[in-house]
């Protein structure tokens, strides 16, 4: 589903009540009866609660489900996004929301933010369960011995997971976006102003970058973790500019060199004006080094990098690796702490992790195809982007705008960079024969 913030300063204070009622009622309830609602609300008059149910049925924050043996309502995605951006207005994380989707993952939104002082972050929106309905309805198992409720439930999990990694991976001097806030299945994030890796057609050093890649999936090792989905989707490439070239803290591109030699007469741009940086992102697959399946995820996370090398910069290393066998012995060496039990031991149990874990596995299909990789392997190397998005959601959008319909009033029209190219429709039929034969044989 699609955020819709126009109903959200409508809601009055006793609307609040009434939908934090369905939402606690939800812990123990697939459906939480009418007259639980009134008892949790606590609100003076019978009548008020039932006004206030109405009027969040109709903006789509509460559905009514009629049982057999009695009446209820369950919380939908929308009121329990409703019920996060409301605790980040109250405590001053955010001031307005996009009012479009800069992107979509598999089972996540994004959209750009801002604060109140207008400083720009982004707001990722868990939401599993949307493709999962059609992938894990092939395994029943899954769905019959889920003892831990509803879909908002493990999108929670799945947010505070990610979350509590990027502390983590921050403070021990990891390359990821800077984790601002968290509350239920969504997490408030610094922006990082450059592309995914799949959308560059070529970088000045493609050897250069590789090795650092590879650096980063080791150095993971060591501190006994293994991204799980480290590939072209979930690597940001920042453009920083040298200090010798300018004190400026912009990422550098290709105007700067222009006005440059526009300025100073040379005829050629300056030597290294900037420097490649890539960010990690997308942590809520993250396992441990201890994991029964640690090598085949370790093994994919190294094979994805080279693929996409190989195919993107026609770039392919000398050296063979690294192998697990390899990357174990190098856990905890130069004083790297065990992240995956620092991160157990901040909050994130070992049986929220099973739970989460348990639904990861459901999915069935590796990382690489859910995120819309061809099967035939084919790049043709053009430079164009490349469209890799799942064919069930929406791409990511160009020349995002913020909206003034939003939490507070934000400047309109504000444009946040350059996104992404539109997809063509046929290479999305292509890429869906394409995963339907591969997945016949």
């Amino acid at each position: 589903m699609k955020l819709d913030t126009k109903n959200l300063r409508y809601l009055t204070a006793d609307d609040w009540r009434v939908l934090t009622a369905v939402e606690h009622g939800s812990k123990n309830h697939e459906i939480v009866p009418t007259s639980l609602i009134v008892k949790l609300a606590g609100l003076r008059s019978g009548g008020g609660v039932h006004r206030c149910i109405s009027v969040l049925a109709k903006a789509d924050l509460i559905a009514q489900i009629k049982n057999q043996s009695y009446q209820g309502y369950r919380i939908t995605y929308g009121g329990y996004d409703f019920l996060a951006l409301h605790t980040y207005q109250k405590k001053g994380t955010l001031y307005s929301v996009s009012n479009t989707r800069v992107g979509v993952g598999k089972e996540s939104d994004i959209l750009v933010v801002a604060s109140s002082t207008g400083a720009q972050h982004i707001l990722k929106i868990h939401r599993l369960g949307r493709i999962s309905f059609r992938t894990v309805k092939s395994n029943r198992d899954y769905l019959r011995n889920r003892k831990s409720g509803s879909w908002l439930y493990l999108s929670s999990l799945a947010a505070s997971k990610e979350y509590h990694f990027m502390i983590a991976l921050r403070e021990a001097g990891f390359s990821v976006p800077e984790p601002l806030a968290q509350n239920r299945h969504t997490i408030v994030m610094s922006l990082i102003d450059g592309p995914p890796l799949r959308q560059i057609s070529e970088v000045p050093d493609p050897a250069g970058l590789y090795a650092e890649l590879m650096e980063m999936i080791l150095k993971l090792a060591r501190f006994g973790l293994i991204h799980g989905d480290f590939n072209e989707f979930n690597i940001l490439v920042k453009e920083e500019k040298l200090s010798d070239f300018s004190n400026a803290a912009e990422p550098y591109c290709l105007s700067d060199v222009e006005s440059h030699d526009k300025s100073t007469g040379d005829s050629e741009a300056p030597k290294n004006p900037g420097t490649l940086t890539p960010v990690l992102i997308d942590f809520p697959q993250m396992v441990s080094m201890d994991h029964p399946n640690a090598a085949m995820y370790f093994d994919r996370d190294v094979e994805c990098v080279k693929l996409f090398f190989s195919r993107r910069f026609r770039f392919t290393s000398d050296e063979p690796g690294p192998f697990f066998s390899d990357a174990r012995k190098q856990i905890g060496r130069d004083g790297a702490v065990r992240l995956d039990v620092k991160v157990a031991a901040s909050g994130f149990s070992k049986r929220m992790a099973k739970e989460l874990e348990e639904y990861m596995e459901s999915l069935g299909t590796g990382a690489v195809m859910d995120e819309g990789m061809s099967s035939d392997g084919n790049d043709d190397g053009d430079g164009e982007s490349e469209t890799h998005e799942t064919p069930e959601d929406s791409l990511f959008a160009q020349h995002e705008t913020f909206d003034t319909k939003d939490i507070g009033n934000y400047s309109a029209n504000q444009t946040y960079g350059e996104i992404s190219t539109k997809v063509q429709e046929e290479d999305l039929v292509d890429r869906l024969h394409d995963f339907a034969i591969d997945n016949q044989t």
